[in-house]
Order: C-alpha cells, then structure tokens, then sequence
C-alpha cells in the first residue's frame, strides 16, 4: 500500500494548481520587494508629504465645521487615499513585467491562466499592508489616536485593505491596456481626482452641489467616512443615504468593482498576444 499524497484529479487538480501558481507569483513579488526596499519609501512619499502638508502646513486654516479637530479627521481620509492610489503601483508593475518579457514568459509555462493575476493581487494586498503599517506609525507620532476599541480599529484597516483590493484589478487592467513605461505614469492624472474628489480632506456638503454628488458617490468616500465612524474619528455632516451608510458601502463598492474589473482583467490577460 503506497502512503505518497494521492495526486488531485479534475477539477480537484485545476484548483489545487491555480493555487500553487499564484502562490509561486506571490513569492516572486514579495521576494523583489525585500531586495528592493527603497520602492516602499517611494511609493509611501507622496502620503507622508501629505500628512506634513494636511497637518502641519493647511491643518490650522482647515475647517471642517461644528469644532472638529482637523487632524482627526483627516488622517482617515490619508489612509483611503493611500490604499486608492495604490492602483498606480499596480498597473506600474504590471507594464514592467510586460516589457521586460516577464509576462510572455508566464504565459508560455504550464500555469494556471489567472495564476498572474490572482498572484499579483494577494501580493499587492501584502505590500498595502506593509503601507498601512507604516503610515499609521507616522500617524500616531503627528498625534492622531483611534478611540473605536482594538475591534473596531482592526476592520477599519480591514476595510481600508479591502478597498485596495477591489483597486488592484483596475490597476492591473489597466497595466495590460497601456503601451509602456511613459503611458503608465500618466495614470497619475486618473488617480488623482479619483482620490482628491471625495471626503477624504473635505466634507463633499462643503463642495459645490455637483461636485459634491460626485464626492459622494466616490467610492473612496465611503471608505473613509466608514473606517472614521470605526475608528470613532470626527464624521462629515451629510443627510444623503450614501453618507448615512458608510460601513455598509465600504462593503459593497469593493465587491462591485471587483466583479466587474477581476473578469476583465484575467480575459485580458489570456487574450495577450492574440
């Protein structure tokens, strides 16, 4: 009788090799960011510029209305943005690894067809919680503090990766769609409104009426607007469904762009080259 681990067969097998693969891909992603650790200071420049700005520069002429501490409102927001950008990242990534023949090289090996990708979204959500982490040791030094309880200030930054997550399909998408390197950083134009036009440094009732629908309905805003309700952080003022619902749209936005761009994305993918 042999006691090797009997094989997985079928649909058994398909699912345990996709799992293998990605999980190969993860290593590969990680393991360059350890030997390359001057990437993590680059990409955390832009938001600890922005604490400094936000806090120290803009804070005091800052007004968010009813008294509120600006500095406590606005770290969540920083968190958001920072988990929002990160598709700029992604996408830079992805555009490399193509050039470079990377991805070709993917894709004539005996892998699982979603391995790449599926292999690049855990590993991004590993990296934006190495941002997290330090973002909010930077945030504690400025002062900011969390008075929500251990509980609640861990789904807060559950939330906050969940976010990332759902972004990482577009980034990859899009890493697929552009044709290089230079096309790539141009992302930036499309990020930065993403970000900027929500509540993440100012209540969108305190912005025009159009611009402010807009802002609500981003769906960065409810990130932010959820993880300062959980993390017991001053709330902007808002009578609209979307606002009254933050935690529960923190949920949903995710799962919806992640249904559509995670498809999108690994068809992308298989039909590279075609």
């Amino acid at each position: 009788m042999s006691l090797a681990p009997r094989e997985p067969e079928g649909r058994e097998r398909r699912v345990y090799w996709a799992v293998a693969d990605s999980w190969t891909i993860v290593r590969r992603d990680l393991t360059h960011l350890v030997r390359q650790p001057a990437n993590i200071a680059w990409q955390l420049g832009f938001p600890i510029v922005s604490v400094l700005l936000f806090v120290y520069v803009f804070g005091s002429a800052m007004d968010v209305g009813e008294g509120v501490d600006y500095k406590a409102y606005a770290m969540p927001g920083m968190f958001a943005m920072t988990m929002a950008f990160g598709f700029m990242n992604t996408a830079m990534a992805v555009v490399v690894d193509r050039e470079r023949g990377v991805t070709d090289r993917f894709r004539s090996m005996p892998m699982a067809p979603s391995a790449v990708v599926t292999g690049r979204g855990v590993s991004d959500v590993v990296h934006a919680a190495l941002d997290l982490v330090v973002l909010a040791v930077i945030a504690l030094v400025v002062g900011w503090r969390s008075d929500g309880g251990p509980v609640a200030t861990l789904a807060g930054f559950a939330l906050l990766l969940w976010l990332r997550f759902a972004l990482i399909w577009i980034g990859v998408l899009l890493g697929l769609l552009v044709p290089n390197q230079e096309a790539a950083g141009n992302l930036f134009a499309v990020a930065f409104p993403f970000g900027m036009v929500s509540s993440v440094f100012t209540p969108p009732s305190a912005m025009p009426d159009w611009l402010g629908t807009v802002a609500m309905w981003n769906p960065v805003s409810s990130t932010a607007n959820a993880v300062r309700e959980l993390f017991g952080n001053p709330l902007p003022a808002g009578d609209s469904w979307i606002e009254q619902h933050p935690v529960l749209m923190a949920w949903v936005w995710p799962v919806i762009v992640t249904a559509v761009f995670l498809p999108l994305a690994v068809r992308r993918f298989q039909r590279l080259g075609r």
